[in-house]
């Protein structure tokens, strides 16, 4: 079962998305906000492997809340759902520790499978958001301390692929997939995806 908590100030947004995670096979809703001050009170109890986080809402924003409760919860999975394709929202938010970026539109099939994608290690984007971090890397190229391979995994996490789906598009084994994310996190000096792929877009290593 994965377990989901939504932090959501639209009323109808936040019971719509608890319809659909309550009616899919193996996935739960456990708990909902409608703030994060509230959200940040319970997580600790309500341990989620996911949260859908909305960027914009009252009192502390998804991006301030994101950083306190990946702090109380590191191994929890966050993506933020939002309006917005600011590339400086994306980035804050990947920086705070969130996995994934999606926009509030995305099909409700498409949800689902994001959140499938990042339970197993993927990064999903959607497609306005995956597009806008590929033109951050194309304003300008830096060397790096990656290797190609490293480099070639570093942008399909970026793309939102899963450990999984890299190992199968590379035709290497997933512990083989693990072992490149451990050296590229040692040698960009992070400790998440997000915050690898915030790197990669502030230096364009990818």
């Amino acid at each position: 079962m994965i377990n989901v908590t939504i932090i959501e100030d639209d009323k109808d947004i936040r019971e719509s998305l608890a319809i659909l995670l309550n009616g899919t096979q193996e996935f739960s809703c456990i708990s909902s906000y409608v703030n994060c001050e509230a959200a940040i009170k319970n997580i600790e109890v309500d341990t989620p492997d996911v949260i859908l986080m909305d960027i914009n809402l009252p009192g502390m924003s998804g991006i301030e809340g994101t950083k306190i409760i990946k702090e109380k919860l590191p191994d929890v999975e966050i993506i933020m759902l939002t309006i917005s394709e600011n590339e400086q929202d994306v980035f804050n938010s990947l920086c705070a520790g969130a996995c994934g970026f999606l926009k509030k539109n995305t099909p409700p099939l498409k949800l689902i499978e994001s959140i499938r994608e990042a339970v197993n290690g993927g990064a999903p984007m959607s497609m306005e958001i995956a597009r806008l971090i590929v033109n951050s890397f194309r304003k300008e190229t830096h060397t790096s301390k990656l290797t190609s391979r490293e480099t070639e995994i570093l942008k399909k996490l970026c793309n939102g692929s899963s450990y999984k789906k890299i190992a199968a598009e590379l035709f290497i084994d997933l512990n083989t997939v693990k072992f490149h994310i451990r050296n590229i996190y040692r040698k960009l000096e992070v400790n998440s995806k997000g915050e690898a792929i915030a790197k990669a877009m502030r230096e364009n290593l990818a």
